[in-house]
């Protein structure tokens, strides 16, 4: 076997059996073998299983055991898993795969070989009659059956075909073929886009989200096109989003893998002469648009209406010209006149401009692949695979109707937000929200709590709330204030969040006002933010007995970008770590040792620190919940959950933050009822490494309560007041190990004198609820014109602070203000370091 491959044994059509040790087995079924190497994609890889045991791509799934573990299946959904099964087995040759899925349909066979021979003389003209050939017979019993390869006149002449009789229809960009029998009925539908990319990478696309039982899924394109067949006659969408088939023949012909290149070959037979025939003009138009793009060259429609179009060159003096016309007596729309020679060399391509609707369609093509497509990108792309040369606001235009159509109108999502309100409280009974909009009926904020996460931080969480603000990144600058607490593992728990048009100290208050009426408590609350938003007086204001702090995260970042030299000693790099040292000292000793050390290296460091209100973040002086041990980039969270939506408008923004915090609480509740000790893993571990330092401690009792240990010093251990002299145990929550020496010489239980919030039993309290998805994400229709006067509308979109730019106003006689050059060599000025001549 090669070096580096993986020979995965697939087997399917059997079933699992238990064995008496909880393991699984396989039995019955097939079994096939396939190599596989650290390059090959997971999407390869499902199609060639599909095919290979003929079952639908769509419902297949993939699933194998770990190396020496026969009890759980693992699943394969993506490249990531599939890499990672290939390393789990880097030892192995073989690995075992069971697969599962739904049985393809016994499939018709189009004969497309022979067709293949014809399609190249043919084209795309197949008006003049439909060219018939024989379906094949297959091994499993199928009837010879007689395909129309037409493009169909109508829906109703469609509709009366014989028993044995395969019908054409071109639909939404599909086309396909149904026998129709009288005891068996099976469809086939083939990718008809006009889009190169619908051809070439048509299952590895995703094309909208759609909100299903189980929340927002991800919709393949077909699925829509499907839906669009079901509810709005063809005619309708044609003229609406400009859906126009490419002629059935060649589109047949084409392989699955067909390159833009060889599509742009099959695009040069979509005009092939006088007498070829059209549905429509539309689709007339569209095969005008990909004949002059496969031959390079612009054109000017001198007449263009529903019942004629004449086009020429837009070269001048070059005789090339079409003309068509509807034809009432045959229902077509025929080619009368073309002339296809061409006098001008190219001229004319280099003013060519492509129609709007097929622009669209290509970005849309990209947008699938890959959302966050630049428009430079994309225009250096449609340059590369077809030769046309687009400026940047043509390739920006294209990309905002493409996504509009893709993911719905930016600007309508946010008339949706009452209803949307009403079914998350539907839906979630308990849970809060409030939308606030602005006397011109633009949209100000909106406050989402759901039941589930308010209740899980009253019963599971340490009182203490992360405020961060995350930017939305979106065509309108949203941003995304969110509340977070931690679970008894140190992990991120939603609380609330809301999303405002602007962050400021007015949305601040706002946003904490009714986080104030979400989550009512006697707790004494402590809050957590970047010093420089400056929430401490709104917080105290809103909150009774609550405490404020300043996040170690954001004070670390500020404080390695203030430091500058010179640094003495152990030099700059020490200084991060000492920061963070100071900051969890419990006692001023400590605070005072390690903030010494850091003014012997740099002096502008200590000042830094000591200028920064110690008494709000280190906790030898912070009064409330201590939080200083967390140093994770919270808003980083909330910032990857949304990264892949933040092209999305609004409202399925939200329905990707309520998925995942969804999932977020689903996940924790499964994997915290496999757990088998008292307290949270990482707090678990915490305190067996405190165990392991009680050796060799010696314990003097004084009395029942009062405890002496004695190791380099002495210290005082009081276990009802729960507190030690080294002022470690009531920090932290977790008896500090002179407190398990104590316990170990008395038989106490240790987890007995535990906070509460490390237990399994406040985690699993904390993510107990459920958040239910809204019944559907998509509006209601009802009458447009009745709700103008209520719609709402986006808010203004304003460059972000951070972004904006200063203007320098100057006389007409003041000139140019130019900043003065210094050297850092010579401390000279009119040159810098580089050009420096002064010898020194």
């Amino acid at each position: 076997m090669v070096r580096g491959k993986l020979i995965l044994i697939f087997q399917h059509g059997g079933e699992f059996v238990p064995k008496d040790d909880g393991s699984l087995s396989y039995s019955g079924g097939e079994a096939h073998a396939l190599d596989i190497s650290p390059e090959t994609e997971f999407d390869d890889l499902k199609y060639t299983l599909a095919e290979t045991c003929n079952l639908e791509y769509r419902s297949l799934t993939v699933k194998y055991f770990l190396p020496g573990n026969r009890r759980t299946l693992i699943t394969l959904s993506n490249d990531k898993d599939l890499k990672r099964m290939y390393d789990f087995h880097g030892d192995s040759v073989t690995a075992d795969v069971f697969i599962t899925g739904t049985k393809v349909v016994a499939p018709v066979n189009l004969g497309t070989q022979a067709k293949r021979k014809a399609g190249a003389k043919e084209g795309c003209a197949s008006a003049a009659g439909p060219a018939t050939s024989k379906g094949s017979r297959s091994d499993v019993g199928l009837k010879d059956v007689t395909v129309g390869i037409a493009t169909p006149r109508s829906p109703t002449r469609a509709a009366n075909t014989s028993k044995h009789t395969a019908v054409c229809n071109i639909v939404d960009g599909l086309f396909e073929v149904s026998v129709v029998d009288a005891t068996d009925c099976s469809t086939d539908t083939f990718d008809m886009s006009a889009s190169p990319g619908e051809s070439v990478k048509k299952r590895r696309r995703t094309d909208s989200w759609r909100s299903e039982a189980n929340g927002l899924t991800i919709v393949p394109d077909a699925d829509n096109l499907e839906e669009t067949r079901q509810t709005t006659s063809w005619k309708k969408v044609a003229r609406k989003c400009n859906l126009a088939a490419v002629p059935d023949n060649m589109s047949l012909d084409l392989p699955s893998d067909a390159s833009p290149v060889k599509l742009v070959e099959f695009w040069k037979n979509c005009i092939t002469g006088e007498g070829q025939d059209f549905e429509s003009v539309v689709e007339f138009r569209d095969a005008l648009q990909k004949y002059a793009i496969a031959h390079r060259f612009g054109y000017k429609l001198r007449k263009n209406d529903t019942n004629r179009a004449s086009a020429i060159c837009a070269a001048e003096g070059c005789p090339w010209r079409i003309h068509a016309s509807w034809v009432p007596s045959d229902n077509v729309f025929r080619v009368k006149k073309l002339h296809e020679s061409h006098t001008c060399d190219g001229e004319s391509w280099k003013t060519a401009t492509p129609a709007k609707n097929w622009l669209v369609n290509i970005i849309k093509d990209r947008l699938r692949d890959s959302p966050h497509h630049k428009p430079k990108e994309i225009a250096n792309g449609i340059l590369r695979d077809f030769g046309l040369e687009l400026n940047y606001a043509q390739v920006w235009r294209g990309i905002e109707d493409a996504r509009e159509q893709l993911q719905g109108s930016y600007k309508e999502a946010y008339g949706q937000l009452p209803w949307y309100c009403e079914q998350i409280e539907e839906a979630n009974p308990g849970s809060f929200t409030k939308l606030l909009i602005g006397d011109d009926r633009r949209f100000h904020r909106l406050f989402i709590s759901f039941h589930a996460t308010v209740n899980g931080f009253q019963s599971g969480c340490r009182p203490l709330l992360f405020l961060e603000a995350i930017p939305l990144k979106s065509k309108y600058h949203e941003i995304l204030l969110t509340a977070t607490a931690l679970d008894g593992d140190d992990g991120i728990f939603p609380v609330a969040f809301a999303v405002v048009d602007n962050e400021n100290e007015d949305s601040w208050r706002w946003f904490l006002e009714q986080l104030k009426s979400a989550v009512s408590t006697s707790r004494s609350l402590t809050f957590v933010s970047d010093r420089d938003k400056r929430l401490m007086k709104h917080v105290l204001e809103i909150f009774e007995n609550a405490h404020h702090g300043y996040s170690i995260y954001y004070l670390m970042d500020s404080f390695i970008q203030k430091l500058k030299g010179p640094f003495h000693g152990e030099g700059r790099a020490s200084l991060p770590g000492c920061f963070l040292a100071a900051a969890k000292a419990v006692r001023h000793g400590g605070f005072k040792t390690y903030t010494e050390q850091i003014k012997r290296i740099s002096s502008s460091a200590y000042d830094w620190i000591m200028q920064n209100q110690p008494e709000y973040w280190a906790n030898a002086f912070f009064k409330g919940e201590l939080y200083s041990h967390i140093t994770l980039n919270i808003a980083e969270s909330y910032a990857d959950w949304i990264e892949e939506a933040r092209e999305l408008p609004i409202m399925q923004k939200l329905e990707v933050l309520r998925c995942t915090i969804m999932k977020l609480m689903e996940d924790s509740r499964t994997e915290s009822s496999n757990w088998t000790t008292k307290l949270t893993p990482l707090k678990q571990e915490m305190l067996q490494e405190k165990s392991a330092k009680t050796r060799g401690l010696k314990v003097l009792f004084s009395t029942d309560t009062l405890f002496e240990v004695h190791d380099n010093s002495i210290h005082v251990v009081d276990i009802i007041k729960q507190h030690c002299s080294c002022a470690i145990w009531k920090p932290t929550g977790l008896p500090c190990h002179h407190a398990i020496a104590v316990f170990n010489s008395t038989g106490g239980n240790v987890y007995d004198y535990c906070s509460r919030y490390f237990t399994v039993d406040s985690f699993r309290s904390a993510f107990a609820g459920s958040i239910n998805p809204a019944s559907a994400i998509v509006h209601p229709g009802g009458n447009e014109e009745d709700d103008d006067d209520e719609q709402i509308m986006p808010p203004c979109i304003s460059r972000p602070l951070g972004q904006q730019q200063k203007k320098i106003r100057r006389n007409k006689n003041q000139g140019i203000i130019r900043r003065s050059v210094c050297c850092t060599r010579c401390k000279g000025v009119g040159h810098n370091k580089a050009s420096c001549k002064v010898s020194l």
